[in-house]
């Protein structure tokens, strides 16, 4: 998933010309805390509600002002995995999408970013989740991927973390099955040490859900 595919159609930038009102009705209508200031397809860079709010004068022109506008942005080309460490490290709403040319194309919403991250790790999708704890150099995704095959069930989704101040890996497994236990069986033959595990039976998969539904309810509004 690239960020040119992320792009929302409805979220406009911001022109030199529109005041910190105009930014700020556009901020509440789309529960968004920054926008891109844009002139003709030169991006400027980003403003947040709080840059207006300092101002002080939210009834001027933004390019009345001298703004030193940060210029996050991700290319048309990188993976969604960037967009969310640039949105993440800088705390934004928006990130903006570039071009090869530095050319502004549009930007991508915190709220579509969740949307499809959570389709790309199959949250909606009922199953159990193993998180496997293994040092580095013994973490192998080949390995991983055979004994829960020989288990007769599918990774849908994984990922690696490292909890901060430890030197072991943290490798979180969502299966097709909400019963784990032949998995477990599996990792405990080939000596796995299991740190935790969530069944995914139906009352947890629904509190999840709506968890989910509410979440998206409030991005929403």
């Amino acid at each position: 998933m690239l960020a040119k595919e992320l792009i929302s159609e409805v979220v406009p930038s911001l022109k030199t010309s529109d005041t910190g009102l105009d930014a700020l009705n556009w901020m509440e209508v789309f529960r968004v805390s920054h926008l891109p200031i844009v002139n003709n397809r030169a991006f400027l860079g980003v403003i947040s509600d709080v840059d207006i709010y300092d101002l002080n004068k939210a009834e001027e022109a933004l390019g009345n002002h001298s703004l030193s506008y940060a210029r996050p942005y991700v290319f048309e080309h990188q993976h969604i995995f960037d967009v969310i460490e640039v949105a993440s490290r800088l705390k934004l709403t928006i990130v903006p999408v570039l071009d090869k040319n530095e050319d502004y194309l549009g930007l991508i919403t915190q709220s579509d970013l969740l949307h499809t991250f959570a389709d790309l790790i199959a949250a909606h999708t009922a199953g159990g989740i193993i998180e496997l704890e293994l040092m580095p150099h013994d973490y192998s995704l080949a390995e991983i991927s055979r004994v829960v095959e020989d288990a007769d069930a599918k990774i849908l989704s994984l990922y690696v973390s490292q909890p901060v101040g430890s030197e072991r890996l943290c490798v979180a497994i969502k299966l097709n099955r909400i019963d784990v236990q032949p998995v477990l069986n599996a990792f405990d033959r080939y000596n796995y040490s299991v740190k935790t595990t969530y069944v995914g039976d139906n009352s947890y998969d629904d509190t999840v859900k709506k968890n989910y539904d509410a979440l998206m309810r409030y991005l929403n509004m």
